[in-house]
């Protein structure tokens, strides 16, 4: 498979009524500006998701779909999703839409200002959330706890939007809910991390996949092995000095 320079991966469950729409916008953010690639990685939908995104690839030569035979979760789609990536860096969003495909081009133009070959990732910082009270509230209480705990410099490591390059994450280490510590994960085998204030929308259709449990108390248990993680790891950057 030939290389490109960007590969917008999204994990997606029952989220057919999102999809057609979201996909519109990512290619109305990105011709012309780069060469891309759209992967959706189905986890195991229930609903007309196939349908539709089959319907989507007979128009749109950009567009790759995976399919999970079996629901993983989004970890694991995300992951897969970027096993099979093409690009040298993965923009990835959420399936629910509440992502705006507009500031992909801002975190690839950012990056690209940067210049810093240390930098990995731009996470997405939701800076006004359009959430219910109960999420928001949870998703408040676990950033808080995991920003003293992992000190990963990054205030809302649970925003689906981000910029990565593809090699460094899939050098991480890999786990269910590990989408949740990527900030964390990047900063801790040593690379630079840096976040991009982004926009946020209520969904579209569908309900979220998340309640209260797995949203707050399956993360702050998460933490503590992310934290061991990042105790005992001895991040080496290796550099191949060049001949005189």
């Amino acid at each position: 498979m030939s290389a490109l320079n960007l590969s917008v991966v999204v994990p997606a469950h029952n989220e057919s009524g999102n999809l057609p729409d979201l996909i519109a916008e990512i290619i109305t953010a990105l011709n012309g500006r780069t060469d891309y690639e759209i992967v959706i990685v189905d986890d195991c939908s229930s609903d007309a998701t196939p349908q539709v995104l089959a319907d989507l690839q007979t128009r749109l030569p950009q567009l790759r779909v995976l399919r999970h035979l079996k629901n993983a979760g989004q970890s694991a789609a995300l992951r897969n999703g970027v096993r099979h990536a093409r690009g040298a860096w993965i923009a990835t969003l959420d399936g629910d839409a509440q992502n705006v495909p507009a500031d992909i081009p801002r975190l690839w133009d950012e990056m690209q200002r940067r210049g810093n070959p240390n930098l990995k990732l731009i996470q997405g910082w939701r800076t006004t959330r359009r959430d219910t009270g109960l999420k928001r509230m949870s998703s408040k209480i676990a950033n808080g706890v995991r920003s003293r705990m992992l000190r990963d410099a990054t205030p809302d490591s649970g925003c689906g939007i981000r910029l990565v390059e593809r090699e460094a994450l899939l050098n991480v280490p890999n786990f269910n809910h590990m989408h949740r510590f990527i900030p964390a994960l990047i900063r801790q085998a040593g690379w630079d991390v840096d976040t991009l204030p982004v926009s946020h929308r209520p969904r579209g259709a569908g309900s979220s996949h998340y309640g209260l449990w797995n949203r707050l108390w399956v993360g702050i248990v998460d933490l503590f092995g992310v934290a061991w993680l990042g105790r005992r790891s001895r991040p080496t950057i290796v550099q191949e000095q060049t001949r005189p």
